[in-house]
């Protein structure tokens, strides 16, 4: 049976009629995700946000305190903006979300250190801002523990012990550390490598669905697929070649933002990312064509797809690692095409692996090609016979 090529290019020919009719749609899928990407790549510019306001309550106010806050000043991590002179007034300031942490050192702190007393050093952290207080607690135990080690080692050096030794003793292990594939601890490089995949995903998600079941709603399904030479496959793929083309053009468009303009590593094939980018953002259709298939109504199949786009934003692993996640949850991460993305991302553009060391993820994204196949009869008798439900 020879194909029908006529009813195709006329089918593709009302896909891009409907997409260039209201403004809505290229504005959803241009302008959205790449003003999403600019905004969060210059916003993560500096890599990790630094001097998160701070304070330190100094109780005691001599030399070995003021040296203890001096050496916290001196970190990246946290600006000392403030010095307050009692625990009261600081944790007024933690309230008002003027900072987001404060070190107290307690008063009798170097008389006690120098006569081997057991002293506190405290350190408060407001954990509702969850990065500014990782990063305030992050410095704050850094330079807890170096004190700490200060004391201990002065104690014995006193004691007429060999500073050589002391030093053997306190740090009877050296270690070296060596990061692969983002080296300068940029947390923008792996944040933003996941985010922005999963939030094209989610766009691409919505405006597949929308397109393909406001046929239904609006009534106009019946001669959608009468203008399609009464092919649903035809219909449909008529619809998503243009958004193809254009959610592709946006996809490279983001990764030449990242690997050109803002200079992220790409230590593998550049043709290898270029081709996740085509085969997710395929996939991701093919997967809201899936969706829709099964739910032929325009508002439940979004719903669905927003909040399956939204959870993968979690359980796609890329802040909590898979293996760690309970089974009946982790085993849904496989089932977004944003993850096979993220994966091949990691090894490609990170660790440089070639194209046959994560051949596996390329397959499954095809595979979520073939997917919706056997669902495209329900979308086709639900639009021979439309009948919306609000």
């Amino acid at each position: 049976m020879n194909f029908n090529w006529s009813a195709l290019k006329h089918a593709i020919v009302d896909g891009i009629r409907q997409l260039v009719s209201r403004p809505i749609y290229l504005i959803t899928m241009v302008g959205v995700p790449l003003f999403c990407t600019f905004f969060f790549l210059d916003f993560m510019t500096e890599g990790l946000p630094l001097k998160t306001p701070a304070a330190v309550v100094d109780l005691d106010n001599t030399p070995v305190s003021r040296n203890v806050a001096r050496n916290l000043g001196a970190s990246e991590l946290v600006d000392l903006q403030y010095r307050p002179t009692s625990y009261a007034e600081a944790m007024e300031l933690l309230k008002s979300a003027k900072i987001f942490g404060f070190f107290m050192i307690p008063r009798d702190f170097q008389a006690d250190a120098e006569a081997g007393r057991e002293t506190a050093i405290t350190y408060y952290c407001n954990m509702a801002y969850f990065i500014p207080g990782t990063l305030s607690f992050k410095s704050f135990k850094q330079t807890a523990v170096t004190t700490s080690g200060s004391i201990v080692m002065t104690t014995l050096v006193g004691a007429g012990l060999n500073e050589g030794l002391v030093g053997n003793l306190m740090q009877p292990v050296v270690t070296q550390e060596h990061t692969i594939g983002n080296p300068w601890l940029n947390y923008s490089i792996y944040l933003s490598n996941s985010f922005l995949p999963c939030l094209l995903q989610l766009i691409i998600f919505q405006v597949t669905a929308f397109s393909l079941l406001q046929e239904i709603k609006r009534g106009t399904s019946v001669q959608w697929i009468k203008d399609a030479g009464g092919s649903v496959t035809i219909a449909c793929a008529g619809k998503l070649i243009p958004q193809f083309v254009i959610f592709s053009l946006t996809g490279l468009a983001m990764q030449a933002m990242m690997y050109g303009f803002w200079d992220f590593p790409l230590n593998g094939n550049l043709l290898n990312m270029i081709a996740a980018m085509l085969l997710m953002v395929a996939a991701s259709q093919a997967f809201a064509l899936l969706i829709s298939c099964m739910i032929p109504n325009l508002r439940f199949a979004l719903s669905i797809l927003s909040l399956l786009g939204i959870l993968s934003f979690s359980i796609g692993g890329f802040s909590f690692p898979v293996e760690d996640m309970y089974p009946a949850i982790g085993i849904f991460s496989y089932l977004i095409p944003a993850r096979h993305y993220f994966l091949i991302y990691t090894n490609v553009a990170l660790n440089g692996f070639e194209i046959y060391y994560c051949r596996w993820e390329y397959i499954v994204l095809i595979l979520f090609l073939l997917a919706p196949m056997g669902m495209l009869w329900k979308l086709k008798r639900y639009s021979l016979n439309p009948v919306y439900i609000p």
